[in-house]
């Protein structure tokens, strides 16, 4: 019987990879930097329900987004462009 794991280093080491069924899990008090560097927090948006928002209130939310793609990208999952 062989066994092949899910997590595992590409030859050489540069590479970790989560194969098929496989998973990568942040513990508690974990977390994911760029260089040593967590991303900054981001504040919650918020916009009075059931009201279409200003464009104070949409351009704050559109601020918040672009944060958060920032923060992906520092990290690599997204891509920069």
């Amino acid at each position: 019987m062989s066994y092949e794991t899910k997590v595992y280093r590409e030859p050489g080491g540069a590479t970790l990879v989560v194969a098929s069924g496989g998973e990568l899990e942040v513990a508690s008090g974990g977390k994911i930097t760029a260089a040593g560097t967590q991303a900054a927090h981001i504040a919650d948006a918020s916009v009075a329900a059931g009201t279409a928002p200003n464009k104070a209130e949409f351009d704050a939310v559109v601020t918040k987004l672009n944060a958060v793609l920032l923060a992906l990208e520092g990290v690599g999952v997204l891509a920069s462009s």
